[in-house]
């Protein structure tokens, strides 16, 4: 082989390496069974294969997925005897995909969500093939008729869902993520089980210098909901609130955010009965332990006003 055809194997061999490898992750709790079999439909029909499927359920038992879906890849199947709340689940599948060692990105969806478009998976990669540092990338959520709820356009204020870019959070109801990037800022916070623990892994990667990117073209078709459906939706999101400030927040500004939120609450709060779990749950973010405080530097507190989203609103 001569010299020339030498080089040009290696660079193709960087090129091949340069390619991410995709991996989809799906937690479901066994409620939905006819959503989780649409949803898997739809990766399998996505024009890129990923490289693994992980399903976990989160303290329920699975059916056999892929000879009956014709599911692309290794699918990899695993059952909790318990529910650890959607990031102790999603960690668990993060755990299984860093023991196989072959996946630099991961796609994580809700159940009871859709990828219309056979792109999704594609876009995703090549995303991330041109971004060395892109550390989150979050998907345009839209009901069946096409329309985003204004809270989940991930900007303060926003009404366009099609604006894309540079942000502050995204949604868990579908995103991707970095390997590496979790190998630096650690997994999602098991401890608060639901609500908040996208702002704070978002928080945690502006931290460590990842961007974190909204892309509207990446569409994940998904029912229209109100976080309210859940029982547990007021306790949890004060107590995660509290939690959240004293993890990531500099010491000035965990009263500041704190206030800001309390008044938001009682003026946005029509129930009682939900006011005295917001309340409760504000008691108990500040009498228990969130976890590790790892407060981000001033320099990340000015990015973020910078993208539009102060971390006291």
């Amino acid at each position: 082989m001569s010299q020339a055809q030498e080089e040009t194997q290696e660079e193709a061999q960087r090129g091949a390496q340069r390619v991410p490898r995709i991996a989809v992750s799906v937690v479901t709790m066994g409620n939905r069974p006819a959503e989780v079999d649409a949803l898997l439909t739809s990766v399998a029909k996505q024009d890129v294969a990923p490289a693994r499927i992980v399903i976990v359920g989160n303290g329920c038992p699975l059916p056999e997925f892929a000879e009956r879906l014709g599911l692309p890849g290794e699918v990899t199947a695993i059952e909790l005897d318990e529910n650890l709340g959607c990031p102790g689940g999603r960690n668990v599948g993060l755990a299984r995909l860093r023991e196989f060692g072959d996946v630099d990105v991961v796609v994580e969806l809700d159940d009871d969500g859709l990828l219309v478009d056979a792109d999704v998976l594609r876009t995703v990669r090549d995303l991330y093939a041109a971004r060395p540092r892109l550390g989150i990338v979050g998907f345009r959520i839209a009901d069946e008729h096409g329309e985003t709820q204004r809270r989940h356009v991930p900007r303060v204020g926003a009404k366009d869902p099609m604006r894309g870019g540079p942000v502050t959070g995204f949604l868990g109801g579908g995103h991707a993520l970095s390997m590496a990037m979790l190998a630096e800022t650690g997994d999602w916070a098991a401890e608060f089980f639901f609500a908040h623990e996208e702002t704070d892994l978002a928080w945690r990667a502006i931290d460590a210098g990842w961007t974190v990117l909204y892309e509207p073209a990446l569409l994940l078709q998904h029912p229209k909901t109100s976080p309210a459906r859940h029982a547990i939706y007021y306790r949890v999101t004060a107590r995660n609130r509290v939690w959240l400030t004293r993890r990531r927040l500099p010491l000035p500004l965990i009263p500041v955010h704190l206030g800001v939120w309390m008044v938001l609450t009682l003026l946005r709060t029509r129930s009682a009965g939900g006011l005295k779990a917001w309340f409760g749950g504000f008691a108990e973010g500040l009498r228990q332990s969130g976890g590790e405080r790892r407060p981000m530097s001033w320099r990340t507190v000015w990015r973020l006003t910078r993208l539009g989203r102060p971390p006291v609103i």
